[in-house]
């Protein structure tokens, strides 16, 4: 069976600020590529692809994997005759939306103005262009400005380009560049027409065709225009451009038929795989390989070029809840791969990641690595110098603040003075909750390593949750330093104490100890009596800790199953909490009403932000029927399995 044609790119696309349906893009690249390329409808803020928008501004190199951060590292490319423009303000043509096709493996559109044919094959690092003119015009293939600034030269004697861009967050990286080498076919370029216009970040080439058409082959490095060459000389050579689609084609085809489902809805079945097309897009690869094959990347934190292999956007805040737990089963070696990687980046910064685009962002709190590093080390993913080093990292940011706000754990030597986190610290109780898990993952790690004088003291720390119930509402609520809570509460108040919810969706993030939990509730039966009050409470929300609406609240509402916000992280484990304390026909209900109700394969197709693949890997989950509740404990939840038959790495289950 062929599983390419029933992914949808555009799933999830359909957002603006306000309302997320999954915040994502249609990009083109291999599974965990270094290059990705997507359409520019409209480059004038984050949100700079729109499914519906007849019009393009050009083909996009690209590294953005939110809109709430920067891309870094972008060009845009677009054919164009007649009034040549200089941006993709002054280039931007009219598309048809029926004739672009916008596939994991494959992107072409025609821009209407200048009647050509733009096409695209991804590589890993590389991409293959071809350009196709419908009349016979004179024209450019241009690269235009997106951010940063640009430096082009062209060289005729070999006919290839080279260029770089500075283009990434002020501060995020040091002396960063992205180079971008791309060269052409013989003869197919007039050096006499072709020239740049502007400097820095006016900056941009046009690459004169002497004919009809054109093929290219794109390369790109972070460390040398010679590392770009040697990624295109080693990923595409002299292959033709229809051959090297086949190998995207074929790399596509090899992870999405890794879960094979068997259902006669045909709509289930494109929502399934476009979600498995979002799992394996992220995290990239952020490293290169030298001529020998060895692997090298550029450090952020320094600017120097190091051994190792580099993984980057990914925010684990997210991803550690569901995506590393569905790897454990169908992408060992690539986890394994990627926690080196983690690992690599302390090495390099003396922290753990938390938030990575090209440099760390820290823009979600806590270090919710620890999740992946103990569900690698609980499921034998990884070598034992990488565990021991990964333990090394945890143990850091588990006692000492930093230095920077960006990493490690905000809080956390009050958090090791008074049991919590205390409410001067903004989101102070996911910082608790998030800390004592991390605690616990700490525990685990020690406790495969040998290290037993570790295991008591972070087991106990593990149990600091307690610290922050309140026995009269049945809410973690926050405490000042002198241990006191806010005497004005309501449990739909969103913000300051809590991260993207109220008390309703984060009063429950203990997945190590559910029993636990439920003991503070008065029991199982209570605690299942206040998983359905959060159902059957209304999905009333206060803006007060942010002084404003933000989309989540928009989008919990808007899907409206009370106060379960499965459009965002802190609630996704929440209808499983019901099989944890007994009550599974709860949990059946709710996962297969959460699965066929809020999820589709439209541009309109999640429930909220979709989060480098954090969400779809839930909604894959949902469908086989088990769910990891704590990652770094090697035990699923069982829910109802929503498909007829399930095969992983082609073995029933």
């Amino acid at each position: 069976m062929n599983y390419l044609p029933l992914v949808n790119t555009q799933m999830g696309t359909k957002s603006i600020p306000r309302r997320s349906y999954g915040n994502t893009l249609p990009l083109t690249q291999t599974p965990f590529g270094m290059a990705s390329f997507c359409i520019q409808t409209d480059g004038g803020s984050k949100w700079f692809y729109h499914p519906e928008h007849e019009y393009a501004e050009g083909v996009r190199l690209t590294h953005q994997f939110s809109p709430w951060l920067m891309d870094f590292g972008t060009v845009l490319m677009i054919p164009q005759n007649d009034c040549v423009g200089n941006n993709g303000g002054a280039a931007w043509s009219g598309r048809r939306l029926g004739d672009t096709v916008e596939a994991p493996d494959y992107l072409a559109l025609t821009f209407l103005r200048s009647n050509c044919r733009f096409e695209l094959t991804p590589t890993e690092r590389c991409a293959a262009i071809r350009v196709t003119c419908g009349d016979d015009r004179p024209t450019y293939l241009s690269f235009l400005p997106t951010m940063g600034n640009y430096a082009y030269r062209y060289d005729a004697e070999t006919s290839t380009l080279y260029g770089e861009t500075d283009g990434i967050w002020p501060g995020l990286a040091v002396d960063f560049r992205t180079h971008i080498v791309v060269r052409f076919g013989e003869g197919q370029v007039d050096p006499d027409r072709t020239y740049t216009v502007g400097e820095g970040e006016n900056a941009c080439i046009h690459i004169a065709l002497t004919g009809k058409a054109l093929e290219a082959r794109m390369g790109l490095s972070y460390v040398s225009p010679d590392m770009a060459l040697a990624a295109i000389d080693r990923e595409c050579g002299d292959k033709s451009f229809e051959t090297i689609r086949e190998g995207a084609r074929a790399a596509w085809e090899e992870k999405l038929s890794r879960i094979e489902i068997g259902t006669p809805d045909t709509e289930q079945m494109k929502t399934f795989y476009s979600c498995m097309y979002r799992l394996f897009l992220f995290p990239r690869k952020a490293y290169e390989l030298t001529a020998d094959g060895s692997p090298v990347h550029y450090c952020p934190a320094d600017g120097q070029v190091r051994s190792g292999v580099r993984y980057i956007d990914n925010c684990f805040w997210d991803t550690a809840r569901t995506v590393y737990p569905l790897f454990t089963l169908i992408a060992r070696d690539e986890f394994a791969e990627m926690l080196e990687g983690f690992v690599n980046d302390y090495r390099d910064s003396g922290w753990l990641p938390r938030c990575l685009n090209m440099g760390e962002v820290g823009c979600m709190p806590s270090t919710l690595i620890d999740g992946v590093i103990a569900e690698a080390v609980t499921s034998g993913i990884g070598s034992r110098e990488v565990w021991e080093t990964a333990l090394e990292g945890m143990l850091h940011h588990a006692n000492h603040n930093a230095p920077d706000h960006r990493y490690g754990r905000d809080g956390v030597e009050e958090y090791l003075r008074y049991g919590y986190v205390p409410r001067d610290f903004r989101e102070s109780v996911n910082l608790t909750t998030d800390f004592a898990y991390g605690d616990w993952c700490i525990a685990r790690v020690a406790e495969a390593l040998g290290r037993t004088e570790l295991v008591e003291e972070y087991d106990r720390r593990a149990k600091n949750y307690k610290n922050l119930f309140d026995p009269e509402t049945g809410f973690l609520r926050p405490r000042d330093r002198e241990g006191k809570m806010p005497e004005d509460f309501d449990p739909c108040t969103w913000g300051g104490d809590y991260t993207e919810g109220s008390a309703w969706q984060n009063s429950f993030f203990v997945p190590h100890d559910p029993e636990g939990l439920a003991a503070l509730h008065g029991g199982k039966e209570a605690f299942v009596a206040k998983l359905d009050a959060l159902l059957a409470e209304p999905p009333r929300y206060r803006v007060m800790g942010y002084g404003f609406e933000i989309h989540e609240m928009t989008e919990m509402a808007l899907i409206d199953f009370g106060q379960m916000a499965i459009s965002n992280q802190p609630s996704f484990h929440l209808p499983y909490l019901f099989a944890a304390v007994g009550a599974q026909e709860k949990t059946d209900y709710w996962v297969e009403r959460l699965a066929r109700e809020t999820f589709k394969p439209t541009a309109d197709g999640y429930p909220g932000d979709e989060d480098t693949g954090t969400t779809s890997a839930w909604y894959i989950m949902a469908t086989l029927g088990f769910y990891r509740l704590c990652p770094g404990k090697d035990e699923w939840i069982k829910s109802k399995r929503l498909v007829e038959s399930v095969k992983v790495l082609g073995k029933e289950i």
